[in-house]
Formats: structure tokens, C-alpha cells, sequence
């Protein structure tokens, strides 16, 4: 059986390149990264570079995303997304993040647990706590 993908939530991102996590949920991650076992949702591409921040920090985001392998909005995470959403109370960007996960079979990492727990069939990991 092959290893567990992970979808990488924005807050966990950012989180982890701001050295904001317990060493063991950064060792955690960061072997993840490591080992290229991480994706981002086009939604946490355009959240993590949507703001303005300094240009040091803006590099830091624009290498960790072109190291990750960031899947696109496909058909498949649209229709997983509209589903999602006529069922929970959840905010679009959350719903597509959810659906990608989802649709790709991958394990969601998140700070924000609450956004995504009720999701049938979505596997959550909280950094915080490994």
C-alpha cells in the first residue's frame, strides 16, 4: 500500500514557515515535505499569496508552493464542492479545500479542525497535536 498524501491546509502552511508549531508537529511536517508527500488546492495557492506581505516572506511562500504539487479545480472537486456545501455550513474556500482533499484521497492538514470534521470521509490531522 503506498504512503499517505496529505493536503496541507493555508494555516498550517503558514504555521510551519513561521517555525509557529511544537517542534514535534515541525518535524512531523516537515518530513512530510520532505519526502514530497504534501499538495496544496489551488484555493491555498491564491489564500497564501493573496496578501501583501514583506518580499522575504512572499519568496518563502512562492518556493514552498512551487515545491508543492498544487492540483487544480477539476470537475470532480466542483461537483464534490457543490455536494459539501448543500450539506454542511461551510465557507466556499473550506468546501474546495475539503473537496480536493477529498477527491484526491488525501489526508487534510488544518489548525482549524472545526471547519471540516463533520465532512464525511475526510481524514483531519491537527500538527498541533502528533
Amino acid at each position: 500500500m503506498g504512503r499517505t498524501q496529505y493536503l496541507i491546509d493555508s494555516n498550517a502552511v503558514i504555521e510551519l514557515l513561521k517555525g509557529y508549531l511544537p517542534s514535534k508537529g515541525d518535524e512531523w511536517l516537515e518530513n512530510i515535505v520532505g519526502e514530497n508527500l504534501h499538495h496544496l488546492s489551488t484555493i491555498n495557492k491564491i489564500e497564501l499569496l493573496g496578501f501583501n506581505g514583506a518580499p522575504a516572506e512572499m519568496q518563502l511562500l512562492e518556493d514552498f508552493i512551487a515545491a508543492s504539487n498544487v492540483l487544480p479545480l477539476t470537475e470532480a472537486v466542483v461537483q464534490k464542492t457543490i455536494d459539501i456545501r448543500r450539506n454542511h455550513k461551510i465557507k466556499l474556500p473550506d468546501a474546495v479545500i475539503a473537496a480536493t482533499a477529498l477527491v484526491h484521497g488525501l489526508t487534510m492538514i488544518s489548525r482549524n479542525l472545526s471547519d471540516f470534521e463533520r465532512i464525511n470521509g475526510l481524514t483531519c490531522v491537527n500538527a498541533h497535536d502528533v
